[in-house]
């Protein structure tokens, strides 16, 4: 948490008093989540977790809902490059802690990223 707050030192949001109290979700341990959505004025919720955050409840807090690897597949079509050099990057990064050779592609679907690894490995023409 210490260096996620140095590295951006006004993400942080506190929700206004009451506002966990008038709001439900499937799991209660994630209102906070939604809470602090609502406080950051996000329009987005960024998650895998779709079960827990119904669209419905999201879109009456104006908040739509985007899983990890539609929201990266979004961005690679949109502007290949910096999605392509994260990856990059994230992937150099496991390889350095693994010290071994990972398969990009095996290693974007164990992330849960498997339309992003597969669109990465499909030569573009």
């Amino acid at each position: 948490m210490a260096l996620l707050r140095a590295a951006w030192p006004g993400a942080e949001v506190a929700p206004r008093a009451g506002l966990e109290a008038r709001l439900w979700l499937p799991d209660p341990n994630d209102v906070h989540v939604l809470a602090a959505a609502i406080a950051g004025g996000a329009d987005l919720l960024l998650t895998f977790n779709a079960r827990d955050f119904p669209g419905h409840l999201l879109a009456a807090e104006a908040l739509r809902r985007a899983a990890p690897d539609a929201l990266l597949m979004d961005l690679w079509l949109a502007d290949p490059e910096p999605v392509e050099a994260a990856v990059a990057e994230v992937h150099g990064a496991a390889e350095r802690i693994a010290a071994e050779t990972l398969d990009r592609r095996a290693l974007l679907k164990r992330a849960r990223l498997p339309r992003l690894g597969k669109a990465l490995d499909t030569p573009r023409g």
